[in-house]
């Protein structure tokens, strides 16, 4: 379970080091039709657009550590981000930092209001249904989230591995975000995988997003997103996350 902070038995454990996270050489220079490769390398991301829509979710003060990550996305509140459903139901006082460093929330730190699961998930907690929304308030200024740093589409019903997706997300031994690249494969009908190294716990809920800027993925799923560092999973997003991302959205 990504989301965890130490791992046991076939779960995986965290190998990340404080610096610059580059994968194995025998990744593939190739061309996707959203963009150039390489693929299946993991780097720190920089500090982008795109990047500072990521976040980190903390039970608590920032000071007491990270354990997910999360996104935001487009909603007529916006005030909307999505990760796991792992990540959220247990309750408690969760809040979001996007663009989150080095210890710091340049884009402020954002309580979350309400929470959206699917029917599968608060049932018997399917893991085909591991995909959640959360509503978050506004900051002092009256601003919404996505006021402040944008916001991804939301995208269900994309053919799986029909381009590549970008993946990134906060490993909790770290206080910076990684991201990586490539093509998504299916894992069966219901889930898809991509092959990332390093993504450790508190990766969990990460987004994967198209070369249309289109979430079309979130880590989770089968095994609570992978028992081991290199491969990774997600919900393919059909009916049921539409129908959420619909009723969270507004």
């Amino acid at each position: 379970m990504k989301h965890l902070t130490r791992l046991i038995g076939t779960r995986r454990y965290s190998v990340l080091g404080t610096v610059v996270l580059l994968a194995a050489t025998s990744s593939s220079l190739a061309a996707a039709d959203d963009g150039p490769g390489p693929f299946g390398v993991t780097v720190q991301a920089a500090a982008t657009v795109e990047s500072n829509r990521v976040g980190a979710l903390f039970k608590g003060d920032l000071d007491d550590g990270h354990f997910c990550t999360a996104s935001v996305v487009r909603s007529k509140g916006r005030d909307l981000i999505v990760t796991a459903a792992h990540c959220v139901d247990g309750g408690g006082r969760l809040r979001f930092a996007p663009g989150y460093r080095d210890g710091k929330a340049p884009y402020g730190v954002w309580e979350v209001q309400k929470t959206y699961l699917g029917d599968a998930w608060t049932g018997r907690q399917d893991e085909d249904s591991d995909v959640a929304f959360a509503v978050l308030a506004e900051n002092d200024e009256g601003e919404g989230v996505e006021d402040v740093v944008g916001g991804n589409g939301f995208a269900a019903h994309r053919t799986t591995g029909a381009t590549a997706v970008t993946v990134t997300g906060y490993p909790n031994t770290l206080d910076t975000p990684i991201t990586c690249t490539n093509k998504p494969t299916a894992h069966s009908a219901t889930q898809q995988r991509i092959e990332c190294p390093d993504f450790t716990g508190g990766t969990s809920g990460s987004p994967w997003v198209n070369g249309d800027g289109d979430v079309v993925g979130i880590l989770g799923g089968h095994e609570a997103g992978g028992s081991t560092a290199d491969i990774s999973y997600s919900v393919v997003l059909a009916d049921e996350a539409a129908a959420l991302y619909r009723t969270a959205a507004g």
